[in-house]
């Protein structure tokens, strides 16, 4: 059996890309003979990250992460994240030589950089060197991928994500009030995704957000007209999800984005840049609209016949996500290469 031990920075209450990938990681792993341990922020004192009050960031004191690897005596480590038990954990590996792998969630040069003047070129060689001195470093896209590539990150391999079908998914019911057509948004409501570009738009019907974070109150007074109904999970976010016409997402650095997903298999077509994440989930597969035009791309969708997009979404499973996630770690710490 695989002991795995998965060090992540972000963890609940967040409610974010890589908390979600991580729980369903954890769920899959029985039926891959895995048994998963995680370092998460809830073992260490932490501090409010500066612009971003709602994530925290631990203090890893070397000797607390030392002791809580030792007592775990993992087979295997994974590093989720490029935080402070990030690095922590990363160190410890160096020092003892074990073997350990990584995933890129997170476009931090580009996040950064929206916040402060440091040149993401800086901050590319401090993660390209955190990465690179993994067995691996999985990423979720081909075109994040090949970007990786050409900024020196080596050993990369695809870990795609998946969606739960059975809670996502079309529903009789619409339960937003609102004048139709309804365009959606899910994510933080932050900087880095980009909400101007969506929320200044002129379409008709509403438009709608769900999510919490540091923008919200500053988007709230410059756009009255558009509804923030804060953070949702579970059923109440699928009924939302169903109660929509159309997905927008404006975000430009996102690498993934799973409510790409959740927005298919609710039925939902996607409005989006032509960039990694949207590219790369939407594609070719006529269920969505891309286009540097967001307007565009949001009215487009329209017409897009919802029972495609739920036939799309149901093609992206956690149990395949699951199954390229503990083949990777195996493969790069054995040397061998993924069927």
């Amino acid at each position: 059996m695989m002991r795995l031990l998965i060090a992540t920075d972000a963890w609940k209450p967040q409610i974010n890309g890589v908390v979600r990938s991580l729980e369903h990681m954890t769920d899959e792993a029985p039926a891959y003979g895995v048994e998963v341990t995680f370092l998460t922020p809830e073992r260490f004192r932490s501090f409010p990250m500066p612009t971003y009050p709602e994530i925290r960031l631990s203090i890893a004191w070397r000797r607390q992460v030392a002791a809580f690897v030792e007592q775990a005596k993992p087979s295997h480590v994974h590093i989720a994240t490029e935080g402070p038990i990030g690095l922590a954990v990363r160190s410890f590996c160096l020092r003892e030589g074990r073997a350990f792998t990584t995933s890129y969630h997170t476009r931090f040069p580009e996040y950064v950089s929206a916040r402060f003047p440091v040149p993401q070129t800086l901050i590319y060689g401090a993660l390209r060197r955190f990465h690179n001195r993994g067995r691996a470093v999985m990423v979720s896209t081909p075109s994040l991928e090949e970007e990786l590539q050409g900024q020196g990150f080596r050993n990369i391999r695809r870990w795609t994500r998946g969606v739960d079908t059975q809670l996502f998914r079309p529903r009789s019911e619409r339960i937003l009030d609102a004048k139709a057509p309804i365009f959606l948004f899910v994510g933080r409501v932050a900087v880095e995704k980009n909400l101007d570009a969506f929320l200044s738009l002129e379409l008709p019907g509403t438009k709608v957000v769900v999510g919490d974070g540091p923008s919200r109150s500053e988007l709230q007074r410059s756009y009255p007209d558009a509804r923030f109904l804060g953070s949702l999970t579970g059923k109440a976010l699928a009924r939302v999800y169903a109660s929509a016409d159309v997905f927008v997402f404006p975000s430009l650095t996102d690498t993934f984005g799973i409510v790409l997903l959740e927005a298919l298999a609710s039925g939902l077509p996607i409005a989006a840049y032509p960039v990694t994440g949207p590219r790369d989930v939407v594609g070719a597969s006529g269920c969505g609209a891309l286009s540097w035009d967001l307007r565009e791309a949001a009215l487009a969708s329209l017409d897009i016949p919802r029972d495609r997009c739920r036939a799309y979404g149901e093609t992206f499973t956690w149990r395949e996500s699951a199954r390229q996630f503990f083949a990777n770690i195996e493969a790069a710490c054995e040397d061998i290469a993924v069927a």
